[in-house]
This record gives structure tokens, sequence and C-alpha cells, in this order.
């Protein structure tokens, strides 16, 4: 699914893409290993920053009973 902003941009005329040589971005790697979420609005007004949000994740993990993963544990 395409981000809505992509139906209002257009590449201006005098930009060629079709010539030319591309260069791979050297961070396109880290930034694909990212796990990255995007929280509403009324979420992120709740947590100050990510720990605050891990943390509320932790408590809930542990109060729903779910198996937890060692490293986690170590985390916490």
């Amino acid at each position: 699914m395409k981000p809505d902003w992509e139906d209002e941009y257009e590449i201006p005329a005098e930009i060629d893409l079709t010539k030319g040589t591309w260069i791979r971005n050297p961070f396109v790697q880290e930034f694909r290993e990212l796990n990255l979420v995007s929280l509403d609005d009324d979420v992120k007004a709740v947590f100050a920053d990510s720990e605050a949000v891990n943390s509320a994740l932790r408590t809930l993990i542990k109060a729903a009973g779910a198996v937890v993963p060692d490293e986690m544990k170590k985390a916490s």
C-alpha cells in the first residue's frame, strides 16, 4: 500500500531518472533491521519515551502469562 503523500508528490520534469549511475544507500540495511512501530497520537500522549512503552509492554506480557524469551527477562 502506498503512502498518501505519494499521490500528491510529482518528480519535477528537470529530474531525469533514466540516465546516470545509481548509488546504493549505505545505510539501507541498517534501516531495514530497525524494529520501528508507529504509535497513534492518543497512545503517544501517554508515554514519555521508548523506555516507558517497553516497560508497559513487558508488564502486559507478564500479566498475560506469555512465554518470555530469556533475553527479554534480562532487560527488565
